[in-house]
């Protein structure tokens, strides 16, 4: 097969603007930009960079919102609650030692995990082009057919 000059041979790789969701999320999770990998994702605990520092890609316009939380109440809920079960079967621990064991372990996983979480759904909303990432206002898509004034 021969390529002719209006054809462009591709062996594997990206399109232009395609953006891989697991790619995206793992950079967003490590708190780097999920365009480049370069930059920092936050400038303070859980508040986003306005823009990156190396491409330049807006992330003030991102809507994580309340699931960051969500997820990390998912995730901390079930190891905790696996790790109190098993602990209960092993030792026989009063219920004060096991509060004073699983409330702290609870506000620091969840306190570890806040960040990466929030950064891996600023990774998927990027990769997706949800709220505004793709270029276009964040409006929304359907319209409404037109009110009847007598109802």
């Amino acid at each position: 097969m021969k390529a002719t000059a209006t054809e462009e041979l591709r062996l594997g790789g990206m399109q232009d603007g395609e953006r891989p969701v697991m790619r995206s999320i793992k950079r967003g999770f490590l708190s780097r930009c999920p365009a480049c990998g370069e930059a920092r994702l936050f400038r303070a605990f859980i508040k986003s960079v306005d823009a990156c520092a190396v491409c330049g890609e807006r992330m003030d316009h991102h809507r994580a919102d309340d699931f960051p939380p969500y997820i990390v109440v998912t995730i901390v809920g079930h190891l905790v609650l696996g790790g109190y079960m098993m602990t209960d079967l092993v030792l026989p621990l009063s219920t004060w030692q096991h509060l004073a064991i699983w409330a702290p372990v609870t506000v620091a996983s969840s306190l570890a995990l806040l960040q990466p979480v929030k950064g891996a759904v600023i990774g998927l909303q990027w990769a997706v082009k949800m709220h505004g990432f793709g270029g276009k206002e964040d409006a929304p898509e359907d319209v409404l057919p037109a009110r009847d004034p007598s109802a």
